[in-house]
């Protein structure tokens, strides 16, 4: 049984393949095409840590965020403060 594409073009992994290549929400998977016409699914090598670290560190780390300003969030999200949560 194949997996449906969705208008946008996108389709669901299966959980079993999610968890043998290690992929969580966030993950970026680059799709290889061999010559014999199949397509390899993979998980991307991680994007320079100051990428990742600044957007990364924050999923699921609502509580952390409280009682910072607004403003405080924002240079958190633009990388101009470097503090760890």
């Amino acid at each position: 049984m194949g997996m449906p594409v969705t208008v946008k073009g996108q389709v669901t992994i299966p959980k079993p393949i999610r968890d043998r290549l290690g992929l969580a929400p966030g993950s970026r998977v680059v799709f290889d095409i061999d010559p014999d016409g199949k397509v390899v699914l993979r998980k991307s090598e991680a994007p320079a840590a100051h990428q990742e670290d600044r957007f990364n560190r924050l999923i699921g780390c609502g509580t952390a965020l409280r009682g910072m300003s607004t403003e405080e969030i924002m240079r958190l999200m633009r990388g101009d403060d470097d503090s760890d949560l």
